[in-house]
């Protein structure tokens, strides 16, 4: 089969790699989407490397058709060779084909394409593992999620929106803010002509503070921002593209129980990787199915042209999700 590999000089390419030999426990799944991450661009750059066992080649989300079952995989669940389904992979979706373990499969929602499909797995996991199991969020709570154009962003205020939650975003142009209202979002600050510190200092005061945050910038700005929290808030650091150092009063921290949580999805066991799917799948799908939420699909390409994908990601160009489709 092909996947796309990383050359020396870190550009890519689509070439022959050996085909993929299941596990009993995994199902073979031909692919024909695959969503990106920033996780990918990590990697291509030799800075998140793919877990013990796994493919080289980057891809954390696919959807594709089952083409083949192990034995374990087919007496532990219900796949079989025709279904369509998306699944969470340590790595190894930009490919034709993948062996994965069947916990790690969901089936393709009804009314989805199998380009939505693809953008499900890794980001809904993601938003369900943060705003359910590390935020342990509830109807009515507010919900500060940094970054509102991001392909995460535009998974989890829908979705937060769906369970009754009050969300503010943040976004750095009236134009990003413009391309984004279709999210539901219930305030957007456009960070370059107001203060989000003064705003959730002001929001405190009117009595509906943030009770979770989900932060992939950090930076000086997150110090500032953690002192205007509900009591008991959970602030949530998924990542720092805005710096890694920031300076925090730490008595208001132990004063107003706020909780700083480091999270990131790809350090969990599988155990509890099949957990969240199987959360997903129970709580989250009604909602994707009932068209209350549903991926923002910013661009499609070949996988061909992953680096032209990719690139689209280096440069902050999208709004929602970058999918390869492999013919």
């Amino acid at each position: 089969m092909k996947a796309i590999l990383v050359n020396e000089d870190k550009s890519l390419r689509w070439d022959n790699v050996p085909d993929p030999v299941i596990k009993s426990d995994e199902v073979l799944v031909r692919i024909e989407a695959a969503a990106l991450n920033r996780a990918d661009l990590m990697q291509r750059e030799g800075d998140y490397p793919p877990p013990a066992g796994c493919p080289e080649w980057m891809g954390l989300e696919i959807a594709g058709t089952v083409v083949s079952v192990g034995e374990e995989a087919g007496a532990s669940s219900k796949w079989k060779v025709g279904d369509k389904v998306c699944a969470l992979l340590g790595g190894g979706g930009y490919a034709e084909y993948v062996a994965v373990r069947y916990d790690m499969l969901m089936p393709v929602p009804r009314n989805c394409s199998m380009v939505e499909a693809a953008a499900i797995p890794e980001a809904f996991a993601t938003a369900y593992l943060n705003l359910f199991i590390e935020g342990n969020i509830k109807e009515g709570n507010t919900l500060l999620m940094n970054a509102g154009a991001s392909g995460l962003a535009s998974v989890i205020i829908p979705m937060a929106k769906a369970f009754g939650i009050r969300v503010i975003t943040t976004v750095l142009t009236d134009e990003i803010a413009e391309k984004i209202t279709h999210l539901g979002a219930d305030r957007v600050v456009v960070t370059t002509k107001e203060d989000i510190s003064g705003v959730l200092k002001e929001e405190l005061e009117a009595g509906h503070g943030v009770d979770v945050a989900i932060d992939c910038l950090g930076g000086e700005i997150m110090g500032k921002c953690i002192h205007y929290l509900t009591h008991g808030a959970r602030w949530i650091m998924i990542a720092a593209l805005a710096g890694v150092k920031t300076e925090i009063d730490l008595k208001n921290i132990y004063v107003r129980n706020v909780r700083i949580i480091g999270s990131t999805l790809r350090s969990r066991t599988p155990a509890v990787k099949a957990e969240i799917l199987a959360g997903i799948v129970r709580d989250v799908y009604p909602k994707i199915e009932a068209g209350l939420v549903k991926p923002t699909i910013h661009a499609v390409l070949p996988i061909e042209e992953a680096e032209a994908a990719q690139d689209i990601l280096y440069k902050g160009k999208n709004v929602g999700k970058v999918v390869l489709t492999v013919s």
